[in-house]
């Protein structure tokens, strides 16, 4: 019985972590230290993600468009590069001006993130 309640806890205290880390992303200064090319569209409509960016990184859980910009690429979980052209990016995004507005508009492009 003992062996069970640690095992639980010990996959509880995983997936807490996994989701306290999905959306800490770094800004990279090239595309080759980049996990995803990121483009910023002008309009809602045209974004995979509308993302919210959050100020403190226990606000980014979960895979939901909520981003906490680190200031290391060790503390993100993803490193992300701006580029200058939508056909050059994996993935569109429209920064929204409220967190309840964060969500994913193309489920498709979702894997991006884990």
């Amino acid at each position: 019985m003992k062996k069970i309640i640690t095992i639980i806890l010990v996959l509880g205290c995983f997936m807490f972590v996994q989701k306290a880390s999905a959306q800490k992303v770094f800004s990279t200064d090239a595309d080759y230290k980049a996990d995803i090319k990121v483009f910023v569209v002008d309009a809602d409509y045209k974004a995979d993600l509308l993302v919210y960016k959050v100020d403190a990184d226990y606000k980014a859980d979960g895979n939901d468009g909520k981003w906490f910009f680190t200031d290391a690429d060790y503390k993100a979980k993803k490193k992300i590069y701006f580029v200058d052209a939508d056909y050059k990016a994996d993935l569109k995004v429209y920064f929204v001006d409220a967190d309840y507005k964060a969500k994913w508009t193309n489920m498709s492009k979702k894997q991006l993130l884990y």
